[in-house]
């Protein structure tokens, strides 16, 4: 059945603590001035009846509800009577257990439709909640489908595409959000590589010296914002139009078709649970590498035809960086020594001269070089990336997700890669594997501290920020950034790891591009990353993957993997489906 598009209202508000019953009342009002307008789904902050920032279990216990509850049923009447769908974010008790949760209730008009309890706790929640308990769920409703998810749950890509695949058409995220600018790239991300709608109401203000970053947004399909509100109490509106997010593409491509679930079963595992120096060292197979303090390069540039033009611009860039750079491992373009619009016309073995080129020359400089190519190998070709170093041809990573483009004349791989070397355990990926949050995520659980990503992504993974005037402690940016949000750069902080995004541009430089090196704090200010825009040219960042000498547990966050270790796998079964 079709839904005609309709508007919807993501409110934007300060609550008070110790003030439910005012902030109740003002809800109402902003929900209700939002539904007079025509808003059919209206959205609330995270934990906008009483406020966040609570002690403990004994100070918000006056403040806790049941769900269905006295709240809950004063906004159902507000939905019954504009016929709208409201999501309000509420601290709820179980009746049978008495445990607390932070919960996003979904209410119609016939009253509550469903409950998401946040499943991925952030660092107040231990003080007087437990993690959520009901898992990710999608509702039916005469508006689509909708999925609901509370602040920190969307750090991990996991909450968002277990919404996806059980085909959400809107993802209802509320938040409290801090310490950094907002509309949040982790927010657009999430809405971008799902390929659907992210209502996002994010709460304002200074409260128990915590400083929320508003910028409340609605986000369409392809990731841009149709409408925010940046500081203050506000509604952002825009339209929906289901029929966008039932296209269930990314850039183009129908990536949920594309997905290779025979080969996510490490999603379900917890390998960082676990002290990582005793883990990956267990029975003594692959132990973590020691790592290093060292300099790693992304080189930019348009393949053409040519094999022997293709070298000679990898061999010219590979001698810059290393000798002017002190470069220690340089990542090249998806297909550069093949040419990237050309299939596998001119697909290389691993014995063809151009190889063994490549080979004498990363041997000749001691540098590590990730070069993609087509590959033949037998009777199929690959999209392989080669991973070359002091010691000769360490090793091939073929492809596992294809693009649409790439399934006429590549063949799938069968097996992640990763590769221990002087600078860390470094993973291999394509540019359209790393579009699926799967590939890095394993990559991560393998534990890498660095992933060569060799891409030919055309555009529509980048987007700029206006500046905003929520004030932020120091070196939080405030200002405007034209690359405020990149796919890429979540990638590596949601996985704790260094990424090396080498990206393709055409012959004209308008496509593509905007390749960079991103480090493995997503919050960590100024950023530790370099960054290209669309010209052909490398840039060289240092990076670090050591921990403290003598340290019994990682003190890096790249062998500690923060996030990686938050994970909630026991949630995650359905992303094998």
């Amino acid at each position: 059945m079709s839904i005609a598009p309709f508007l919807a209202a993501a409110v934007q508000f300060e609550p008070l603590m110790f003030a439910k019953e005012a902030n109740v009342r003002q809800l109402l009002t902003l929900v209700e001035q939002a539904a007079q307008k025509g808003a059919r789904l209206i959205t609330t902050p995270e934990m906008a009846t009483t406020g966040y920032c609570w002690f403990d279990r004994q100070e918000i216990a006056p403040m806790v509800e049941t769900v269905p509850g006295d709240s809950t049923a004063r906004f159902a009447e507000l939905a019954q009577r504009y016929q709208c769908y409201i999501v309000l974010g509420m601290p709820e008790v179980d009746r049978q257990t008495a445990l607390y949760y932070n919960s996003a209730v979904l209410i119609g008009p016939q009253g509550v439709i469903g409950c998401h309890r946040k499943s991925h706790p952030y660092i107040s929640e231990p003080k007087w909640a437990a993690a959520g308990d009901v898992g990710h769920q999608v509702f039916d409703t005469p508006l689509g489908r909708i999925g609901m998810l509370v602040c920190m749950d969307i750090h991990f890509p996991e909450t968002a595409r277990l919404l996806a695949l059980d085909r959400v058409d809107v993802i209802c995220h509320i938040s409290n959000w801090l310490a950094e600018r907002t509309p949040a790239p982790y927010w657009i991300s999430r809405a971008m590589e799902n390929g659907c709608y992210l209502l996002e109401s994010n709460r304002w203000g200074l409260e128990r010296g915590v400083q929320f970053s508003g910028g409340s947004c609605i986000i369409e399909p392809d990731g841009n914002i149709a409408a925010v509100v940046d500081g203050g109490d506000g509604i952002a509106y825009a339209e929906i139009d289901i029929s966008r997010s039932r296209q269930r593409q990314v850039l183009g491509e129908p990536v949920f078709e594309q997905r290779r679930p025979d080969y996510y079963h490490s999603l379900l595992s917890d390998s960082f649970l676990w002290n990582p120096q005793n883990f990956f060292g267990l029975y003594g197979q692959q132990p973590l590498p020691a790592g290093k303090h060292s300099r790693i390069t992304v080189a930019q540039f348009s393949s053409t035809e040519r094999v022997d033009d293709n070298l000679a611009t990898i061999i010219a860039m590979t001698e810059e960086a290393v000798l002017r750079q002190g470069s220690e491992m340089i990542v090249f373009p998806e297909l550069a020594l093949t040419g990237y619009l050309t299939g596998a016309t001119h697909a290389q073995t691993r014995q063809s001269p151009a190889v063994g080129a490549l080979v004498r020359l990363s041997m000749k400089l001691r540098v590590y070089l990730v070069v993609g190519m087509a590959e033949k190998q037998q009777d199929k070709n690959y999209n392989t990336q080669v991973l070359y170093g002091p010691e000769g041809l360490i090793g091939c990573y073929q492809q596992i997700h294809l693009s649409q483009t790439q399934q006429q004349w590549a063949s799938a791989g069968e097996q992640w890669r990763v590769f221990d070397t002087a600078l860390g355990r470094v993973g291999l990926l394509s540019g359209h594997d790393a579009l699926l949050p799967e590939s890095a995520r394993i990559l991560a659980l393998m534990g890498c501290d660095i992933i060569a990503c060799s891409a030919a992504v055309a555009a529509g993974f980048t987007g700029a920020h206006q500046g905003s005037t929520v004030l932020q402690s120091y070196p939080i940016p405030t200002g405007a950034d034209p690359l405020h949000w990149h796919l890429f750069r979540t990638r590596a902080g949601e996985n704790n790891l260094y990424l090396a995004f080498a990206n393709a541009i055409d012959s004209t430089h308008e496509l593509g591009g905007y390749s960079g090196i991103f480090g493995p704090e997503t919050f960590a200010f100024p950023r530790q990353e370099q960054l290209l825009w669309q010209e052909p040219q490398t840039v060289t960042q240092t990076i670090d993957t050591r921990s403290l000498v003598g340290s019994p547990y990682p003190t890096n966050v790249v062998r500690r993997k923060d996030l990686v270790t938050m994970r909630q796998p026991h949630h995650y079964k359905p992303l094998l489906n």
